[in-house]
């Protein structure tokens, strides 16, 4: 089975984690990303490219500190591609957490999961949905509780949406949040500033892109009953000892629910 679309580009990140988890001073270690990278093409490094590994990398070790410090008993992993974090961090006992996504992606990361034994560290449920749909119903249907506060990651999707969907997907995440909820995902259109003026390695991923939220997400989610945080990314990658390749990167966005 193979990936195409929107969902092969969970290869590249599965590669770039792999690489890292390799190196002496690593931000995290991905014991799993292998077994996906090697199923991927593997294409010459360009700038570009190496931005976007770079981006990765950071965003990769940032969530992962988000997730484990929210203290959310309840956990949604909007487009969880091939992420395994569910796999390898520790996760306070009692914690639940649903992994959304295209059913050939999650079929397809199921099949390399289990030819290598991998077991879930906490309760999972992974929920085949197109993002565009009506989740939310397969969600609550799966026992996903609104009254409970929920710590949600929204990993580098929200560019591959329009203006439309994107506003559609976070005011389904809000409607579906207690108060004391988490939200987290990048801040602007990262992917846009990584590749401007210089697209050249990853035009496979930049044909996809359909701008995201298309406004201030900082003014969207304080309009939407959320209290946003910013978090550039030069200072981000500073905090882990490592030094930003191109000042017009972005960042990313944490912000709580007051309801």
């Amino acid at each position: 089975m193979t990936l195409s679309g929107v969902g092969a580009t969970s290869l590249g990140v599965a590669r770039a984690r792999a690489r890292e988890s390799l190196r002496p001073d690593r931000l995290f270690d991905d014991p799993y990303a292998a077994a996906f990278a090697v199923a991927g093409e593997h294409r010459a490094v360009t700038p570009a490219r190496a931005r976007l590994a770079f981006h990765v990398i950071i965003r990769t070790r940032f969530y992962d500190d988000y997730l484990l410090a929210s203290g959310c008993r309840q956990v949604v992993l909007l487009a969880a591609g091939l992420d395994t974090r569910t796999y390898r961090l520790p996760w306070a006992p009692g914690v639940q957490v649903y992994e959304l996504d295209l059913p050939s992606v999650l079929s397809y990361k199921a099949g390399v999961l289990a030819g290598v034994d991998a077991v879930p560290r906490c309760s999972l449920t992974t929920l085949p949905v197109d993002l565009r749909t009506d989740w939310p119903s397969a969600l609550v249907g799966a026992g996903f509780s609104p009254a409970v506060p929920t710590a949600w990651l929204i990993e580098g999707l929200l560019v591959y949406l329009t203006a439309v969907e994107a506003s559609l997907l976070l005011t389904r995440v809000g409607s579906l949040s207690a108060p004391g909820s988490r939200v987290s995902f990048e801040r602007n259109n990262a992917a846009s500033a990584i590749a401007a003026g210089d697209r050249a390695g990853i035009e496979s991923y930049a044909e996809l892109w359909k701008g995201g939220l298309g406004e201030d997400p900082v003014a969207w989610l304080s309009s939407h009953g959320w209290s946003p945080e910013t978090h550039a990314l030069v200072d981000v990658a500073a905090s882990y000892g490592r030094t930003v390749l191109d000042e017009s990167f972005s960042g990313f966005l944490t912000a709580t629910y007051d309801g």
